[in-house]
């Protein structure tokens, strides 16, 4: 067992990684930032659709609401997207024990919906989505905190499908062990995230230009927080998952 890194240690950790292969790291998280584009496209371009055809649906007395359209676009895009950074996750941590490994950007992007990840990861999805929000129905705070419980579930699935092989890995204990992993983390974790606020204010102002290089470096440094606390945490498994 060694030591907890600080938020220095890990960014640098993720910056080392990505030296001399920022084009493999940057194809990799566009499969996302691309579908989310794709997904806004369409849903526009149904709403613009049927704002054309207003008239019809005046005429045979149905009443529609483009905007419905674009929030049920936004919303499938947002999720397939969530999915893959998921996946892009994996391959980060994978990244991070092998620095030698060969990156695959679109088949490790897509790697959360084959067999072996994507009903668990469904699963970790609803299961922390319905915690979180009753939580939060408490109030807003216990509900951002428990999101910070619950966040490391995909990356201990992930590790548990590789160890159990063709075993089912229980998704409700995944969320458990995160809560346990994440005791006396959440802070740090929070600080952690809130650092890359000022170049996600930077990348917005660059017309999204800098997310490019902003997403590898954000999510090499959440994978290197995990493995970090994997190294260095002791817990167990329990069923008070909520």
């Amino acid at each position: 067992m060694g030591k907890y890194k600080n938020r220095a240690e890990l960014k640098n950790e993720a910056k080392e990684l990505l030296r001399g292969r920022w084009k493999e790291a940057i194809l990799l998280n566009m499969i996302p930032v691309l579908l989310t584009i794709i997904g806004m496209a369409i849903a526009l371009g149904v709403v613009a659709l049927f704002q054309l055809r207003t008239g019809f649906f005046s005429e045979i007395g149905m009443k529609y609401d483009p905007s419905s359209a674009e929030n049920t676009g936004s919303t499938s895009s947002g999720i397939i997207s969530a999915f893959l950074t998921i996946g892009i996750s994996f391959t980060f941590l994978d990244w991070l024990r092998e620095p030698e490994m060969r990156i695959r950007p679109i088949k490790d992007a897509f790697q959360i919906f084959t067999k072996k990840y994507f009903l668990g990861t469904l699963l970790i999805y609803i299961l922390t989505t319905i915690f979180t929000l009753l939580w939060t129905f408490l109030f807003v705070i216990p509900g951002i905190i428990k999101s910070f419980s619950y966040s490391q579930a995909y990356l201990i699935y992930k590790d548990r499908k590789v160890l159990s092989g063709d075993d089912k890995v229980s998704a409700l204990d995944c969320i458990t062990e995160s809560r346990k992993m994440m005791d006396g983390h959440k802070w740090e974790f929070f600080v952690l995230e809130l650092s890359f606020i000022g170049w996600g204010i930077l990348s917005v102002l660059s017309f999204g230009i800098g997310f490019l290089w902003l997403n590898p470096y954000a999510n090499a440094t959440y994978a290197a927080f995990y493995k970090n606390l994997t190294e260095n945490s002791g817990h167990d498994d329990s069923m008070e998952a909520f």
